[in-house]
């Protein structure tokens, strides 16, 4: 079985794939050996240990290569947050993360160079284009298309609200050729229970402090979980409060 088959099979609505995001071979190593079967990246974390910010703020060329130390120093399948695509071509795209080892990738509907969502139609048809590219070259890339509808951390009573929008996306997301969709915020219970019923396949959850526990998620038949930048951002603020005691 190839890395994006063993990946795909992974995703099992009711017994979520969980994905403690990682942002250097360190630490990617140390997610195998605990046990977890795939090794996911976060953006903002590979971003900011190279020195950059977050939001496509780091070189693509950059990113890719820190995807590509990452994918060869594990066994497992790498999943790789390629943000929005950093402006590549669907071409250009799929050829970076063949050449990186990754199994799979996130892809946000954010245009970071507006901070806006990118039109529905406009964002389906990229990603049936990196879908087609990755077809043309016999490659099996696990699409984990992005709805970023919640991202900014909607009030409690928007997430009911914008659940329609979210699914209308997350459905020509599907049709475009993705194998999983994120709606990434998305938190409440009632909200999110009716995005899953309402999606023809695989949903991504991030771990929030407010998400359901696991074993809800799973019940509401989440197939996906990842930790996006908590444990990085964790990481660090163990290392600064070291940093604190050692100065003092």
């Amino acid at each position: 079985m190839s890395a994006c088959d063993r990946l795909r099979s992974l995703h099992v609505p009711g017994a979520p794939l969980l994905l403690p995001n990682v942002w250097d071979v360190a630490t990617a190593r140390a997610v195998v050996a605990a046990g977890f079967p795939v090794v996911a990246t976060t953006s903002s974390g590979v971003a900011a240990a190279l020195g950059y910010a977050d939001h496509e703020g780091a070189p693509a060329a950059e990113m890719f290569a820190a995807a590509a130390r990452i994918a060869r120093g594990v066994e497992a399948p790498v999943t790789v947050d390629a943000e929005a695509g950093y402006g590549m071509e669907p071409a250009e795209l799929v050829a970076a993360l063949l050449s990186a080892g990754a199994a799979g990738c996130n892809l946000e509907d954010t245009d970071h160079s507006t901070g806006r969502l990118r039109d529905l139609d406009e964002q389906a048809g990229r990603l049936e284009a990196v879908r087609q590219a990755a077809s043309a070259e016999g490659y099996g890339l696990v699409i984990n298309a992005r709805v970023d509808v919640f991202r900014t951390g909607v009030a409690l009573e928007l997430q009911e609200a914008l659940v329609p929008e979210a699914v209308r996306r997350a459905r020509a997301y599907f049709e475009a050729g993705a194998d999983c969709v994120y709606p990434i915020g998305l938190w409440e219970p009632d909200a999110l229970r009716r995005f899953v019923s309402e999606v023809p396949g695989p949903v991504n959850v991030i771990r929030l402090p407010r998400t359901p526990p696991l074993a809800e998620l799973a019940a509401l038949g989440v197939a996906r979980v990842s930790w996006a930048a908590s444990l990085y951002r964790q990481a660090m603020a163990r290392f600064t409060e070291q940093l604190a005691t050692l100065r003092a």
